[in-house]
């Protein structure tokens, strides 16, 4: 099985401006407005990948083996979490 890449090209209509403007807040970050326009792209179309991630996670969870000796305790995590820094709001 091969797989192949093809480039489309598409042509959008974008005020002047609001490219330039673009142009100028991805500089900052080292993008082109192309890179930009792809990557939200990949992103709208990423959920096939969320898919694929849950039917790995189906396949795999529960292979894991715990440490020899240690068993699940609440009280001893509840008295570790009370350790925690807490934020004063």
């Amino acid at each position: 099985m091969r797989t192949y890449t093809v480039v489309v090209n598409i042509t959008l209509s974008i005020d002047e401006q609001l490219v330039e403007r673009a142009r100028e807040k991805l500089r900052a970050t080292g993008k082109t407005i192309n890179q930009e326009i792809r990557e939200h792209l990949e992103h709208i179309v990423g959920d096939d990948d969320l898919e694929r991630d849950i039917e790995f996670l189906e396949k795999t969870s529960g292979l894991g083996k715990p440490e020899a000796g240690w068993k699940w305790n609440r009280d001893e995590i509840y008295e570790e979490r009370l350790k925690w820094p807490r934020n004063s709001v």
